[in-house]
């Protein structure tokens, strides 16, 4: 294991104790404490008092949790707390898998399908995820549907009986035990007040609060996506401090809309607001899953400053930007191609590009959503397409063309269990694709933390601003990713 994808050491229970004592929200979603003496479990950060030390176990996921018998507590909702930093990092089988259930695919395929796709068998994964997590791939599957299925308990009018299927549960008595079992409540009463009628979601959307560790650098991040917003897929409306980003999702399922308030400058709240509009609620896991990684939001920044903050030249770039973020994807493959329109072009210009590009080859919403039309065309679709609306050398048309060929039928593959080294490489061998192409994938659409572009222009303007020569970067690691966006950031961008 390379010390880029090496996990941090791990806390000791005495060091997991003085987080819980201290309420320290860094280490929520890091690992979780169950009170023998109440049955219940949290998250470090629980305002309740601390219990004891002798009555503290320690448990590394909220399913090891439920598992041993304890109910998710009603005031921390442990359950809701940020991912793990831990699978940003790692590109091992765990990792992988984790991603792969996060985005659903236990639910949808079973545990022989996310077996398949990670390429080993059903019962390596169980057995490595059973070691490191506490829990095997069906019982971290099951408490992301009870999570999931509050949610739209609580924030829906959906009847009960819809909840149990959208949320992805077999049958309604198995919703009804899980409920049971985690939250020590039958679903009517986990909803609470009355009932609000019948319907797919509520009429607004479904809101919900994404949280996130530690501070937030959301004007950089939400000037980033501004910038590159195409038109049709992505708008952000108002001005900066205060801007709603909405874009379109391509789902299982169906189609959502997704909506991101960006939070006050001087917030200090740990989530930012959401809201989903989805054709199919079984969606909604996967779009939270997206749009999490989409915001980078279970990212550790205390442990990029650490890293990032220890070299002189970067130094003052962290302190002037505490929480900057390395944006990923909502969807890994349009990702991908519009990764190949900014080639040797301006950001404007690949912007432009996209638009041109959704505008004559992507779906249709089945009723406009605003400035909303339109879903990002899918590779089979541009695999054949002649894309002459774009004007675009015939040299990078065929690029294009190639890549959603290899996206299409598999030889590249970016979903969140894609092994990063093989998608990189997958992408190296096609014609027109070269390094910086294949890192800037890597980097957002598989959301990998320590990449580096030596040869982008922002880089190299960046590192002569600093005085730094581009060998600087290798005491980055494994956060480079995040040294790269401060790298752009300096002298900062034009906010849009």
């Amino acid at each position: 294991m390379t010390e880029a994808t090496a996990p941090r050491t791990p806390l000791g229970d005495d060091s997991r104790y003085q987080a819980v004592s201290s309420r320290d929200a860094r280490f929520d979603g890091e690992f979780f404490f169950a009170v023998r003496t109440t049955g219940i479990y949290c998250r470090p950060s629980c305002p309740a008092v601390t219990p004891k030390r002798v009555n503290v176990l320690f448990y590394p996921s909220a399913a090891a949790a439920q598992g041993a018998g304890y109910r998710a507590c009603r005031r921390c909702r442990p359950d809701a707390a940020p991912g793990s930093a831990d699978w940003n990092v790692r590109a091992d089988l765990v990792g992988r898998a984790v991603r792969l259930i996060g985005d659903g695919v236990v639910d949808r395929e079973g545990v022989a399908g996310l077996a398949a796709r990670l390429g080993y068998s059903t019962r390596q994964v169980h057995r490595q995820l059973t070691e490191e997590l506490g829990a095997g791939p069906v019982a971290l599957a099951r408490a992301q549907r009870a999570h999931t299925a509050r949610v739209l308990l609580q924030t829906t009018g959906m009847p009960v009986t819809e909840v149990a299927f959208a949320a992805g549960f077999a049958s309604v008595r198995q919703f009804n035990d899980t409920i049971r079992a985690v939250y020590a409540q039958t679903p009517s009463a986990l909803r609470g007040g009355p009932h609000r009628g019948a319907g797919a979601e509520a009429p607004g959307g479904i809101p919900l609060r994404l949280a996130h560790r530690g501070p937030y650098a959301a004007r950089e991040l939400f000037g980033f996506l501004a910038r590159r917003a195409v038109a049709g897929v992505e708008e952000v409306r108002g001005e900066a401090g205060a801007r709603l980003y909405r874009r379109t999702l391509r789902l299982p399922y169906g189609t959502g809309v997704a909506e991101v308030r960006e939070p006050a400058p001087a917030g200090t709240g740990t989530w930012l607001d959401c809201r989903l509009h989805l054709t199919d609620t079984r969606d909604l896991t996967t779009a939270v899953q997206r749009v999490r990684r989409l915001f980078d939001l279970d990212a550790d920044p205390h442990a990029v400053a650490e890293r990032l903050g220890a070299d002189p030249l970067l130094a003052p770039l962290v302190a002037a930007r505490p929480g900057l973020r390395s944006p990923g994807a909502a969807d890994a493959e349009e990702l991908a191609v519009r990764a190949v329109l900014g080639q040797q072009v301006s950001v404007a210009a690949a912007v432009r590009l996209a638009a041109t590009l959704v505008a004559a080859y992507g779906k249709p919403l089945a009723a406009p959503d605003g400035a909303l039309t339109h879903v990002f065309p899918e590779p089979d679709t541009l695999a054949d397409a002649a894309l002459d609306e774009l004007g675009m050398p015939e040299s990078r048309k065929r690029a294009l063309r190639t890549v959603a060929t290899a996206l299409a039928d598999g030889t590249v593959r970016l979903d969140p269990g894609a092994d990063r080294d093989f998608a990189e490489r997958a992408l190296l061998a096609l014609p027109g694709i070269g390094p910086w192409t294949a890192g800037y994938i890597r980097m957002r659409a598989l959301g990998d933390p320590d990449v580096f572009l030596p040869t982008d222009a922002g880089v190299r303007h960046g590192l002569t601003a600093l005085g730094a020569s581009a060998s600087a970067e290798r005491s980055w690691r494994p956060w480079r990713s995040y040294a790269l966006h401060h790298l752009w950031n300096h002298p900062a961008p034009k906010d849009t």
